[in-house]
């Protein structure tokens, strides 16, 4: 009985190829200096809520 083999894909367009290859390890973060890190003080007893909208 044969075994399942994958398929096999041949590349024709290597630059293109090369250029998605760069953008896959690509991670892009913005930073606002103007959103709020932490909430103002509540006035409660107990630790802040460290937890944001913004997200």
């Amino acid at each position: 009985m044969s075994s399942w083999a994958p398929t096999k894909y041949k590349t024709t367009n290597w630059p293109s190829y090369n250029d998605s290859l760069k953008q896959r390890g690509s991670l892009s973060i913005f930073f606002d200096p103007e959103m709020v890190w932490a909430p103002p003080p509540s006035g409660k007893r107990g630790r802040q809520q460290q937890f944001s909208d913004a997200a």
